[in-house]
């Protein structure tokens, strides 16, 4: 949780699963669990989710995944965003996706590289649900178009 301005108590955790719940039964997507075989039901989410919140690049649909950290750098982040970009454009028929976090998050940053987003430098923003003056605030964006050539290895 290093690049998320607090963590969660057990009443805000609770809130955050049942907006979750509420967005797939309402978008039929959302963050799915990610499953390991053989080495864990759960390492962490991969998934879609709508911006929700007032950013200049909204609405749109964001990728995203937050893994437990004994299955980082093993490439499940990738592969599994690799297969929701492919529902996304596929089965959704969506026209892009944005995926964002904190300048200093190099591990995220470098798997929206390899699935294929593109750094949009003049749309960095200061995330609204971060306070101002807060080190987190600013993040950077990237983007993926269904029509791109497919995602780089």
């Amino acid at each position: 949780m290093r690049y998320f301005p607090t963590t969660l108590d057990r009443a805000q955790s609770d809130a955050v699963a049942e907006r979750l719940q509420r967005h797939f039964d309402t978008h039929g997507y959302g963050p799915w669990a990610l499953e390991i075989p053989g080495v864990t039901p759960f390492a962490g989410f991969v998934g879609l989710m709508r911006v929700g919140y007032d950013v200049p690049f909204a609405p749109a649909v964001e990728i995203g995944w937050r893994l437990a950290r004994p299955f980082w750098g093993a490439g499940y982040a990738t592969e599994a965003a690799r297969s929701v970009t492919q529902f996304a454009f596929g089965a959704l028929g969506l026209p892009g996706l944005v995926s964002f976090t904190v300048p200093a998050n190099a591990r995220s940053r470098a798997v929206m590289t390899r699935i294929g987003m593109q750094h949009c430098v003049g749309e960095d923003f200061m995330h609204p649900l971060v306070p101002p003056g807060h080190r987190l605030r600013r993040h950077v964006l990237y983007r993926l178009a269904a029509s791109a050539t497919g995602p780089s290895e």
